[in-house]
């Protein structure tokens, strides 16, 4: 049987790593918007910022709705952010590895929104989980065909 502290923990590890995914967007969003070559990504990049913190938005007041406290912050340690991280010293390398390194990026969250969804949740939780994780699933999808179209 689901929890409602369960819930609330999954959805705040969700908030955290979402968050982590939408500053890095931003980051890259500035540093290809600065830089030669690439700068027609910052859009993209710019456009999935904005999904992420919507996405945001809708896991904390989840959170909210489950009487919990919605978390402020990313973890600065999780692996969307290392990844965009690399990233900003990869502008200048090209294209195809920005491209690369983004789609790692996407990777972790993809995972860990998959993790989530196969814990126990309320039907409710699952619900916005499960809508999140339709964004989240058209990013990874997105930057996987822009990796693949130049193997």
């Amino acid at each position: 049987m689901a929890t409602h502290d369960n819930d609330i923990d999954v959805l705040n590890d969700l908030i955290e790593t979402t968050i982590d995914s939408a500053d890095g967007y931003e980051q890259a969003a500035e540093t290809a918007s600065e830089t030669d070559g690439v700068g027609d990504l910052a859009e993209l990049f710019r456009r999935f910022a904005n999904e992420r913190h919507a996405i945001v938005t809708d896991l904390r007041s989840q959170v909210v709705l489950l009487g919990g406290e919605p978390e402020e912050d990313g973890s600065l340690l999780a692996g969307a952010h290392r990844s965009f991280l690399k990233l900003k010293s990869l502008f200048g390398s090209g294209r195809q590895r920005i491209i690369e390194e983004v789609e790692a990026g996407e990777d972790v969250i993809k995972a860990k929104y998959k993790s989530a969804l196969q814990k126990d949740l309320s039907a409710n939780t699952r619900a916005v989980i499960e809508k999140a994780n339709v964004s989240v699933l058209a990013g990874h999808d997105t930057m996987s065909a822009m990796k693949h179209a130049h193997d």
